[in-house]
């Protein structure tokens, strides 16, 4: 399984990752269209080579074709939007939020999946890349839509815990390669 090549590939530092990443993949109450989608999205969001070979089989197997496709959307059009807009919002001159976006978004709207699971899968995205405003945004769609903090805060987790997996694997492969 996946889940344990990448535990594996932790270092002995890091075994606090090793049992989160069991625990919010393997213990995660999200329904498996929820769960796999955020899986793929992060992965894909983490940057890391490692991380997605390993957790995209997975995935695939878990997903139907439109929401393993919708999931690499919601990484890609996230990827653009998260620096768009952490931009204006970091921008002290607030005219920038006065401007026409100008750039397409037509995914966000039809995403092949329930608009919930493209929501939370964009919202773990989000907090992987660091947008504010994009985390409210999303959250905002969430819970209008009826969808518990828990389910959100569990989202979370899984980008969080993927990000730090990434981040530690790859330095550890530079570190053995420079070794």
């Amino acid at each position: 399984m996946a889940l344990d090549t990448l535990k594996a590939a932790l270092p002995d530092y890091a075994k606090d990752l090793k049992l989160n990443l069991g625990s919010v993949i393997g213990n995660s109450e999200l329904p498996q269209q929820q769960l796999w989608g955020t899986v793929l999205a992060c992965a894909i969001a983490s940057r890391s080579p490692r991380v997605l070979a390993e957790l995209e089989p997975e995935a695939k197997a878990n997903l139907s074709p439109e929401a393993y496709t919708a999931a690499k959307s919601a990484a890609a059009i996230m990827a653009m939007n998260n620096v768009f807009y952490r931009t204006r919002h970091l921008l002290s001159d607030p005219e920038y939020n006065n401007l026409r976006a100008g750039l397409r978004m037509n995914v966000i709207g039809n995403p092949g999946v329930e608009k919930v699971d493209f929501e939370l899968w964009s919202l773990a995205v989000s907090a992987i890349n660091g947008c504010g405003m994009c985390l409210d945004s999303h959250e905002q769609v969430l819970r209008k839509a009826g969808v518990d903090r828990e389910t959100v805060q569990e989202a979370v987790k899984i980008a969080s815990v993927l990000q730090a997996v990434g981040a530690t694997v790859d330095a550890e492969a530079t570190l053995a390669a420079n070794g």
